[in-house]
């Protein structure tokens, strides 16, 4: 048969079989007394408003936080009222629906911010109520208009109790979480062993089968993953004493005459392994087998069925390379019960099909693939996207089915090493592997389908009518760990693009949802149909900037280069860096040994030091230049920092290796700082272009009026080690393309990196003197510097305590010319994030962590306060100290390394200091113990400190630490933890993590600092996406990498010109063509 030919007969074989299962869909369609029908109007309800559909479910995601009625009328109210009815309710009208619930006349009120306050219900209570029957009233004639918008507006205005406590808001709250819960039990089969049992019971009185999963997320700790791996361990141990008194279903316990495991359970490797990190593979492939060997071992002792399931695309080759690697060895090598998951939605499916086919060949015993589209299509595409990676999904639908169609032939051709289960709920995809499988003649033990709990049940019976073996994957657990998956499948039904949508709600035609994916991918292209991305805005980006990438390292190809870059940097010998004064290397005898903060025996580089004489050699030639450099057109300046920044990234890996080794910044660290001070040279050449190409010009007649920037002379710019290159790049950059020239002191301790941007600058062309490379004591030489009368310009990032002393040195020290310098300072924080009652303590962990120890906290930015609401302490706490356990200390250049040493001995002693001096003041819950590292190494290592119940005035809750010391404080209620948030001087940045809009808005605009970040956390800022700076004690001038930072190294100038002459004033014409 020849390939054209096979392609005809499978079409029209996959035509015959989809219609047949839709006639017999037709017939097993839900009924007014099944809660299936009541679950399909209820999702064809809030389909009808994209904006209801979304606050719908950010509802349901918050709902299993929420511990009262009057909280989930609350949230009910905030997310459900829009804003346009909002407004037309002020806040000071009365309940309008006390239901009776009154005490002395009064009834409770929720405020905005969520707490309840009291406003008095008189005699005009009833008046309200009559008004508000007639609005619902009207509300509902409304929407026999347009749908969508009528029904919004029905909705808010129900919703809009302003009374969270009174008999209305009760009954809707009491309603909403019977209807949610209902809904959610819906797609999960109990929340316990017996209650699943009994659910799988049910299937195969359906005669349907099972593959059983627990419910859960990824694990944050060795105790959460403890946890879920002795419930499988349960799980694999328990089913099979079930199965055995189950009657036989031969449609599903065997096939071609022989029995099949009765037992299938579904493992996720995220739920047992929480350092499932690609960026350290060997270690994690070797705790991810240690985990699975003894699962593995008891599915084949009692005859089950175990299977991978597939995450998101960040770990797929690093599972895919563990599982063949743990199931080729001897032990479970001639086992044909294992499985594992393929996704159809990434574009490297047909490569993962292929590879996994070779690998059972050679295996010689057959594995099962589970063949799914993927459930992480949109995270995929936000999360690659965010990082300016490559989409590793398919854009579009057809995209997706025709890739699963493809696959779907290659894994049936080769069902003699594979067996295969083909999930969805897609009937055309269904169809088509059904129609070759009876095309290539595949056995029945060899072949199965497969579909979710509780979805799609009329095409399940239909299936099961037509004979085919139907497994079901059915989740359990509570319903709090399994509220993300309960979303995934409401986002599933409710897609534009979903199957079940269009067969079911929309009543699509058969022949469309039997169509080709081919033939709907040729269509949508003789459309041009734009590839929609979506996002939370409407109005486009004006003059938008791209960020550069950071590395993959989920990649190989990236691993593998920064490993080279490692080993090639220490197998040179430590170079000697002199200073570079008007291009010329000089030298002052003084010598300062760079080390490696992780074994500090090691000497990076040696660093020249300059004196006093050196300082003022820099200022001459700095000044020297100063003429022809600000003479020199802003494009061309421009032009000079991307010369840069390409030269910058090319040599991304060695630039980040060097950060490493110097500054003890581990591999995502060192290379996200290298895409900073990309994107700081490529920003400000970008607005460098937009200051000189739009000039302010406010002519009247007569008259022009000029605004322009000049350079302010000689900047001396004042680095931290902290962020070695990008922070200096940041600021020297902004020197340079403005047109001053630039005397820079890097940190001693980032003295080899600040070499390397010397060079950079250097071989871009720069000329000698606009840059000098001037390493010195900060005490002595940088406080020379900032009083020297030929400095025009400050630029510092760094401590409170030298922020102060350079604004007061510079402020006593005069110009050449007697004027004041311009001093920029970048400074301190005490940074907090608050973590509201109903925050998603799993995203808001995760942020924490990342945000207080990632590199040893040794960031500005960093989180050192945590605030937490009482009702979640307890909770948050718990989990916390359990995932901060488990962190990673070690060398910064092993790749699993999340928490490095701290960059020197005398950083070291001061937090060690802290930590001792907080005992004294709070109650110390973790001090990880890295002292036997040291010891071992002579690093500077400080393990993480969590401190709880810290009081507000404490210096733990007041000084800077800058190290991985965490300090916990309690609030009662939003207002109380937006109190301890401002209680300190500082003002950098921050954050909540919290589902009440209501919160939110009232944290944003209250919360003092300047940046805020709300679910995420509140490191890793982005160039002229979160332009970086605070004020208060944080620092003076405006923010780096934002619209207004190149301003601050400018002299603004007015310049007004008469242009009447004698009483003749030429048109506005000539007057602009005369300039």
């Amino acid at each position: 048969m020849t390939p054209q030919t096979f392609r005809r007969e499978a079409e029209t074989l996959t035509q015959t079989i989809g219609r047949e299962v839709f006639d017999r869909v037709e017939g097993a369609r839900p009924n007014v007394f099944q809660s299936l029908w009541w679950q399909e109007r209820l999702l064809r309800f809030f389909m009808q408003s994209e904006w209801l559909k979304v606050q719908a479910f950010r509802f349901i995601d918050a709902l299993p936080t929420l511990g009262s009625d009057a909280e989930i009328a609350r949230h009910l109210r905030e997310y459900l009222v829009h804003p346009r009815i909002a407004a037309k309710s002020p806040p000071s009208e009365p309940c309008r629906w006390h239901g009776g619930r009154r005490a002395n006349g009064e009834c409770r009120i929720a405020n905005g911010n969520g707490r309840t306050g009291r406003r008095r219900s008189g005699i005009g209570g009833a008046a309200h109520a009559i008004n508000a029957a007639t609005e619902r009233e009207a509300a509902l004639r409304e929407l026999s208009g347009e749908p969508g918008q009528k029904l919004v507006d029905f909705v808010s205005r129900w919703m809009n109790f302003h009374c969270d406590r009174c008999l209305r808001a009760g009954l809707t709250a009491r309603i909403a979480r019977t209807a949610a819960l209902g809904m959610a039990r819906s797609f999960i089969a109990g929340s316990n062993m017996r209650e699943a049992v009994a659910a799988i019971t049910r299937l195969r009185e359906q005669r349907l089968t099972f593959t059983l999963d627990v419910l859960g997320e990824a694990a944050l700790s060795r105790k959460e993953a403890e946890h879920y791996h002795a419930v499988y361990m349960e799980v694999l141990d328990a089913l099979p004493d079930f199965a055995g008194n189950w009657p036989l279903v031969r449609q599903v316990d065997e096939a071609d005459g022989a029995p099949l495991p009765r037992v299938n359970v579904s493992v996720k490797l995220t739920s047992i392994h929480p350092g499932f990190d690609p960026i350290a593979p060997q270690a994690a492939k070797a705790r991810a087998k240690e985990l699975l060997r003894p699962l593995l071992r008891k599915a084949m002792h009692r005859g089950s069925h175990l299977h991978v399931d597939m995450e998101h695309h960040a770990i797929k080759d690093l599972t895919l390379e563990m599982f063949r690697e743990l199931v080729m060895e001897a032990e479970f090598r001639d086992y044909p019960h294992f499985g594992i998951v393929l996704q159809a939605y990434l574009k490297d499916a047909d490569r993962d099909v292929a590879q996994m086919i070779e690998f059972a060949r050679r295996r010689g015993t057959p594995l099962w693939i589970r063949l799914v589209k993927g459930a992480y299509w949109d995270s995929e595409l936000v999360w690659s996207q965010q990082a300016h990676w490559p989409l590793p999904v398919w854009e579009q639908k057809w995209m997706s089915d025709a890739c699963y169609e493809r696959v779907s032939r290659m894994l049936l051709e080769n069902h003699n090493v594979v067996s295969t289960a083909f999930a969805s709920h897609n009937v055309r995809s269904l169809s088509h592997a059904m129609a070759l499988r009876r095309l290539l003649d595949v056995p029945g033990a060899r072949f199965e389908l497969q579909m979710l709990y509780g979805m799609g049940d009329p095409i399940k019976r239909a299936l099961v009518q037509m004979g085919q073996r139907c497994r079901i994957y059915t989740p359990y657990g509570e319903i709090l760990p399994g509220m993300a998956y309960f979303i995934r499948r409401l986002l599933e039904n409710t897609s534009n693009e979903s199957f079940l949508r269009h067969s079911f709600s929309e009543g699509a035609a058969v022949g469309e949802l039997l169509r080709d994916p081919e033939q709907s991918g040729a269509a949508a292209e003789a459309l041009q149909e734009p590839f929609i991305v979506r996002f939370e805005f409407e109005e486009p980006v004006v003059d938008p900037f791209d960020n550069v990438a950071c590395s993959d390292f989920s990649q190989e190809s990236a691993r593998r280069q920064m490993s080279t870059a490692l080993q090639r940097l220490r197998a040179e010998p430590a170079r000697s860096f002199p200073l570079m004064i008007g291009g010329e290397p000089t030298q002052t005898g003084q010598w300062f040994d760079s080390l490696n903060p992780s074994r500090p025996a090691e000497i990076v580089a040696r660093i020249a030091l300059a004196d006093r004489a050196a300082a003022d050699r820099a200022v001459a030639a700095a000044r020297a230049a100063c003429e022809d450099w600000r003479e020199t057109p802003a494009m061309a300046r421009a032009e000079l920092l991307e010369r840069v920044a390409g030269e910058m990234n090319r040599r991304r890996f060695e630039l980040a290796a060097l950060m490493t080794l110097e500054c003890g910044k581990p591999w995502r660290e060192a290379d996200a700082d290298v895409s900073e001070a990309v994107d700081f040279c490529n920003y400000y050449a970008k607005d460098m272009r937009r200051m000189a190409g739009n000039v302010r010009r406010r002519d009247i007649a007569g008259e022009t009026n000029l605004y322009v920037y000049t350079p302010r002379g000689v900047a001396l710019v004042l680095s931290p080690w902290d962020f070695p290159l990008a922070l200096l790049s940041g600021m020297t950059a902004a020197a340079i393309v403005t047109g001053n020239t630039v005397v820079m002191k890097p940190a001693r301790a980032a003295g080899a990196t600040a070499f390397r941007l010397y060079e950079m600058f250097r071989d871009a062309g720069l000329p000698a003197g606009v840059l000098s490379y001037l390493p010195a004591e900060g005490a002595t030489v940088g406080d020379y510097l900032v009083r020297h009368p030929g400095i025009d310009l400050v630029a510092l990032t760094g401590s409170r305590d030298v922020g102060t002393r350079v604004y007061r040195a510079a402020a006593e020290s005069p110009t050449t010319s007697g004027g004041f310098k311009k001093v920029i300072l970048d400074l301190g924080g005490k940074n907090a994030i608050i973590i509201d009652a109903d925050a998603d303590l799993d995203e808001a962990i995760k942020g924490v962590i990342a945000s207080a120890f990632s590199h040893a906290g040794q960031k500005c930015t960093a989180a050192s306060r945590v605030i937490v609401l009482e009702g979640v302490h307890g909770r948050f706490m718990d989990r916390l100290v359990e995932s901060v356990r488990g962190l990673s200390v070690g060398p910064a250049d092993e790749p699993g390394t999340f928490v490095p040493p701290v960059i020197d001995a005398a950083a070291q002693r001061t937090i060690r200091e802290a930590i001792s001096r907080g005992r004294q003041e709070a109650t110390c819950v973790l001090e990880t113990d890295a002292s036997a590292l040291a010891s071992a190494t002579g690093g500077f290592y400080v393990g993480p400190a969590i401190f709880d119940d810290v009081p507000a005035g404490s210096r733990l809750a007041q000084e800077e630490i800058f190290g991985p010391v965490l300090a916990v404080m309690k609030a009662t209620h939003i207002e109380h933890a937006i109190e301890l948030f401002n209680a300190t001087p500082y003002a950098l940045c921050g954050g909540i993590y919290s589902r009440s809009p209501a919160n939110i808005e009232q944290a944003r605009a209250e919360c003092r600092c300047g940046t805020f970040y709300i679910n995420r956390r509140i490191t890793g800022s982005r160039v002229d996406l979160q332009p970086f700076g605070g004020f208060g004690a944080s620092g003076l001038g405006a923010r780096a990498g934002g619209p207004d930072y190149l301003v601050q190294f400018c002299e603004p100038r007015t310049i007004c010109e008469s242009t009447l002459r004698r009483g003749f004033a030429p048109s506005e014409d000539v007057v602009e063509a005369l300039g």
